[in-house]
């Protein structure tokens, strides 16, 4: 059979494009990696006034500078800390202390107490709401969130929840949303009257963790075991369901280029979500590395940055955690 040379080129070029299409690959990848000292770490957070990433460490706070690449272990003490984020312009940090439930407000470039503030029980998430100029601080074993003055430096109200709280997400105009792990859901709340707005039930979500907002859409991005979940903000209707990697911990939002990115730290991979106009696709897989679980966006660059640590085989025959093997801490940066 004879194939006309035009129309077999055009046939390749329309596969190849379908081919592309089905990949839709990102350019996302791993750019960098930042060594750090041995230990564990939760969340990291982006302080753009001060060109740093902050990562939680337990017993500190490390801090990376980004335009050297500098790595400083010891900005400050905590005690089984959860959260770090720049407060007031950059000037002081704001930690959430897990053990002694309570946060602490640090100067912003010697790291030193300025503040501490009784929280509830396990003070883990840390959010800053635009609107009301208040922290969020999720307590985990306490069920309830503790709001933040950060200027006045006391805790003004407290918003009963109720269940083991994770992270939340605001949309600067009062409202905000958390998710509850042992319940499997989300509970709307607004921070004008400071109530409970509704509670979301969640189905095929075990353990949310990270969620965040998509502000075009009015959507959010909550991550569960193996799922992420994308749910209309005004009524808990569920609009997508993506499969990702095992063992997700965090979600970032980028609205510029309306893209959720989801680190899953068992499978060692970051999900790469499209949410716009209504419309929800997986559209890039990207190799990170085993532990990698929580993130943070630079949304001035597009950076996306995991601490992760290589972990230790398995010995046959034992159980429990294997353990992470020494020196091998590093803050992944993830980009284009």
């Amino acid at each position: 059979m004879t194939i006309n040379r035009a129309f077999a080129a055009s046939l390749l070029a329309t596969s190849l494009m379908c081919t592309a299409a089905l990949a839709a690959p990102t350019g996302y990848r791993l750019v960098d990696r930042v060594a750090g000292p041995d230990g564990g770490w939760d969340y990291a957070s982006v302080d753009t006034v001060n060109n740093r990433v902050l990562v939680t460490r337990g017993t500190f706070v490390m801090s990376v500078d980004l335009a050297t690449g500098k790595v400083n272990p010891n900005f400050a003490a905590a005690e089984g800390v959860h959260a770090a984020m720049a407060v007031n312009k950059g000037a002081q940090v704001l930690i959430t202390n897990g053990r002694s439930n309570s946060v602490a407000i640090l100067d912003g470039t010697s790291g030193v107490v300025l503040a501490t503030i009784a929280t509830g029980k396990n003070p883990d998430a840390a959010t800053f709401d635009t609107y009301t100029g208040l922290v969020l601080v999720m307590n985990h074993s306490g069920g309830d969130i503790t709001l933040i003055d950060p200027v006045a430096m006391k805790a003004v109200e407290t918003i009963n929840i109720g269940g083991e709280l994770e992270a939340a997400a605001v949309d600067g105009a009062g409202k905000a949303w958390v998710n509850v792990e042992d319940k499997g859901e989300i509970v709307a709340i607004d921070l004008k009257t400071r109530t409970v707005l509704a509670h979301y039930k969640l189905k095929g979500c075990e353990g949310p963790t990270g969620i965040a907002f998509a502000p075009a859409d009015k959507a959010l991005i909550t991550t569960c075991d193996g799922v992420a979940q994308v749910i209309a903000s005004a009524t808990g209707k569920l609009i997508a369901s993506v499969k990702i990697g095992e063992g997700a911990d965090g979600v970032a939002f980028d609205p510029a280029q309306k893209l959720a990115f989801v680190s899953s730290g068992q499978s060692g991979t970051m999900s790469v979500i499209s949410i716009s106009g209504g419309k929800v696709a997986l559209v890039d897989t990207v190799s990170t590395q085993t532990s990698a679980r929580t993130i943070a966006l630079d949304p001035r660059t597009g950076h996306l940055y995991m601490p992760a640590a290589k972990i230790a085989p398995r010995v046959p025959g034992t159980k429990g955690n294997p353990g992470r093997i020494p020196g091998s801490f590093e803050l992944l940066v993830a980009g284009k």
